[in-house]
């Protein structure tokens, strides 16, 4: 009998030596995901910022159609990449934007952005096959949106308020955009960053 008590005291030292080291990994893993939590594209932009009015433009495409930015239509929200055809960064990251406004169809207006010679833009379009876009070479569209690094993205919703934007080098960092607009914050890393703040406050308390 004494046997029996003794063996159910150790089994339940042992169950609760395990519930206490499931909780002490549970906590570490909480902290490791914080530290390797997926990085959202940068902003790295001096001259706008998430909330504000986007800059009002209408310029014509490569096709002579008139683009308006800043005033999307249909209640559309407007993805603007910029992109140069010589770095191949932004050839990279193309077939994923193409597919990302396919599937964003209904709330999402995929524009592209560029300056230079319009020879060197036509045969890249028909190349890349971007032909069903609108692409817009100007300098003035760069220059109002403070773009000093390629491939960047400003992503506008329905209101013509900035949503979103930073230097967009993979897939990863295009999601991070709309993940940002959905959750209404600049960025994933001030949600992380918010998120990491209010965790603290709470075993501050």
């Amino acid at each position: 009998m004494e046997l029996l008590v003794i063996s159910n005291i150790v089994l339940w030292i042992g169950f609760f030596s395990v519930v206490i080291i499931n909780i002490a990994l549970a906590r570490q893993i909480g902290v490791l995901y914080e530290r390797i939590a997926p990085a959202g594209a940068l902003m790295m932009n001096q001259k706008l910022e998430v909330g504000m009015a986007s800059p009002d433009l209408s310029v014509p495409d490569l096709n002579g159609s008139m683009v308006t930015i800043g005033k999307p239509e249909e209640e559309k929200s407007q993805l603007i990449f910029f992109l140069s055809p010589s770095c191949p960064v932004c050839d990279s990251i193309l077939p994923a934007l193409m597919s990302a406004a396919k599937a964003e169809d209904q709330w999402l207006e995929l524009v592209f952005a560029s300056d230079g010679a319009e020879q060197d833009h036509t045969s890249f379009v028909n190349k890349k096959g971007l032909t069903a876009y609108s692409y817009i070479i100007s300098e003035q569209i760069g220059k109002a949106f403070g773009v000093a690094k390629l491939p960047y993205a400003v992503l506008i919703d329905e209101h013509g308020i900035i949503a979103s934007m930073g230097i967009i080098n993979s897939r990863e960092h295009l999601d991070s955009l709309f993940e940002a607009k959905e959750r209404k914050v600049a960025s994933i890393q001030d949600f992380i960053a918010r998120k990491r703040n209010s965790v603290q406050h709470h075993e501050a308390e």
